[in-house]
């Protein structure tokens, strides 16, 4: 019998769009004038209210939810299936911990002006953190200037780190359904060995 050949993912990143399709890339160019920034970088289409958006209300989530969804990679994140260890991940943790690892993440990574690796520090996979900054665009302070209005000049305040982290929360709460407040014993994932 021969071994079942693993699927690889689709690469995805930042700058990628299908406009024909609704997903575009809002992410601006060095050669992007005033007058075209907020529009798509491929087609020009302006589908977002930034004045709204950049309120940064989290009573106002669902709107900001469905602003990211326009964005072809946030709308990747806001789809895919969430892998197996990342779901594990959040059930060990339970709620009130996995709400003390975003806000550590959050702030280890994402906080401090001036990251060298701004843009790169956050990894796709095995965490549902890292699913969740990136269809909230909370992943890099690039992603949170042009979404969330949130200057890459300055340390994220505390009430700045309080609206990412609240967004995370919202997302993972909409995709993980079967979390429970406290730690659950999970099984570790052990490679089968097919031969």
């Amino acid at each position: 019998m021969k071994p079942l050949v693993e699927l690889k993912p689709l690469k995805i990143s930042c700058t990628d769009s299908d406009c024909d399709n609704g997903l575009h890339c809002f992410k601006t160019t060095r050669q992007m004038g005033r007058k075209e920034r907020g529009s798509c970088r491929s087609c020009g289409a302006k589908l977002i209210d930034w004045p709204r958006l950049h309120k940064r209300s989290i009573e106002d989530a669902e709107f900001t939810f469905e602003a990211l969804r326009n964005e072809k990679i946030r709308h990747h994140f806001f789809h895919v299936e969430i892998d197996q260890r990342a779901k594990n991940y959040a059930k060990r943790k339970g709620w009130l911990k996995l709400r003390e690892a975003v806000e550590s993440r959050i702030r280890k990574y994402v906080a401090k002006a001036g990251n060298p690796r701004d843009g790169r520090q956050t990894p796709f996979e095995d965490n549902p953190i890292f699913y969740a900054q990136h269809a909230t665009a909370t992943c890099c302070r690039t992603c949170l200037n042009y979404w969330h209005d949130i200057s890459k000049g300055h340390d994220l305040t505390d009430e700045e780190v309080d609206y990412c982290a609240d967004l995370i929360e919202m997302y993972l709460r909409e995709r993980l359904d079967d979390v429970e407040d406290g730690p659950q014993r999970v099984p570790p994932i052990r490679s089968k060995i097919m031969g």
